[in-house]
């Protein structure tokens, strides 16, 4: 596994303190051969279970989900929440639980261990069916599967997220763990708060010979900044990218195209391409980039 070294001086976009002190390594990547895999996720079953099964079937131990379309009943998820505890910088809200059919826009979902057995990290948007568009952190153990959802995987079984205390945030966070150096057709990519992602991303890519890759992943910044002058003054959100790319610059070195949609602390729903070099991860980002 690689790690990025601590940056030192202050950065010039916006950032949010952490309780913790500061990793020293700055991002951490694990790599391995690419696995892709679809299918459909079976009704009747938690959104959980759904995604697991098939992917534990299919040898992968870490990686990203797409998921669109389908249904699901019953229903439940988490919007982002500036925190009244010392013990975190940003949290969640409470938990709602919208009654009826809730149908699925588009959703990105971390795939990983917890304690020895599968979990996932699930952002996305939806329909609830007072037809209103809401967007946030859904539970996927509570979520259930009412109509076929497509799925579509990239991943590896050469490296694993797993679930681990992050002393910085005082948040357990995937992190990618790996027991070799293996080919980077695959990168899992944890990123630390207060690190410029497109920065991480592009010097991840370096180490690993990448010049061209496609990102895909969820996260949090601290107050986004869109390529369009747009800034969302909200220190807490819940990203998923919606369009990733990494190409070779006219110098030769990786450059980062980040198109994301993120939630705000009051719910809003805001949809671009980033800024690059002005978006710090607000408690953490965990990308799968595959080389192209």
């Amino acid at each position: 596994m690689s790690a990025a070294p601590m940056r030192t001086g202050t950065p010039p976009f916006a950032t949010l303190a952490q309780p913790g002190p500061a990793r020293a390594a700055r991002w951490l990547a694990a790599a391995g051969g690419a696995i892709r895999h679809s299918f459909d996720l079976a009704p009747g079953r938690t959104l959980l279970d759904a995604v697991a099964g098939p992917l534990g079937e299919a040898g992968m131990r870490g990686g990203v989900v797409h998921l669109a379309g389908g249904s699901f009943s019953p229903f439940a998820y988490v919007m982002p929440a500036l925190s009244a505890d010392p013990r975190y910088a940003a949290y969640y809200s409470e938990t709602f639980r919208p009654a009826g059919e809730t149908r699925l826009e588009r959703a990105s979902v971390t795939f990983g261990e917890r304690d020895g057995a599968p979990f996932l990290h699930v952002h996305g948007a939806w329909i609830e069916a007072d037809g209103r568009r809401r967007a946030g952190h859904l539970l996927p153990a509570e979520v259930v599967v009412s109509g076929p959802v497509r799925a579509e995987a990239w991943g590896t079984a050469g490296a694993a997220w797993r679930v681990e205390p992050d002393a910085e945030t005082n948040f357990s966070l995937f992190t990618p763990a790996s027991s070799s150096e293996g080919e980077a057709g695959c990168l899992l990519l944890k990123i630390q708060p207060n690190e410029e992602i497109h920065a991480a991303i592009e010097a991840a890519c370096r180490m690993h010979g990448l010049p061209a890759a496609r990102v895909r992943g969820i996260g949090s910044i601290v107050r986004p900044a869109f390529a369009d002058g747009r800034v969302i003054p909200t220190d807490a959100s819940e990203v998923w990218i919606r369009d990733g790319l990494v190409r070779p610059g006219p110098d030769g070195g990786a450059v980062a195209r980040l198109d994301i949609a993120v939630v705000d602390v009051g719910g809003a729903i805001h949809e671009g391409v980033l800024l690059r070099g002005a978006n710090a991860a607000c408690i953490t980002f965990e990308l799968c980039l595959t080389a192209e």
